[in-house]
């Protein structure tokens, strides 16, 4: 790549840049005179994970009980076909 190609394209980065940041503010201004929240705020509080439920040791107790009893049948079944 020249020179000339790799300025060019730094320069056409920046441009785009401050157009992004331009429309970013519009959209954020807009938004605001509606009463709605700012799109950048609602993605981050949906990327941050929410807090783990906990389970009783009885819960995975009965959850354990049911798959070692599907896995029984399923193996039951398997050795019944062969």
């Amino acid at each position: 790549m020249s020179t000339n190609d790799h300025a060019l394209l730094e320069a056409a980065l920046i441009g785009y840049q401050h157009q992004a940041q331009q429309l970013t503010e519009k959209i954020a201004d807009i938004q605001r005179q509606l009463g709605t929240k700012a799109p950048l705020a609602a993605a981050a509080k949906a990327a941050t994970p929410g807090k783990r439920r906990a389970m009783s040791a009885a819960a995975r107790k009965r959850i354990a009980a049911a798959q070692k009893k599907r896995w029984a049948e399923y193996h039951r079944l398997k050795e019944a076909k062969s």
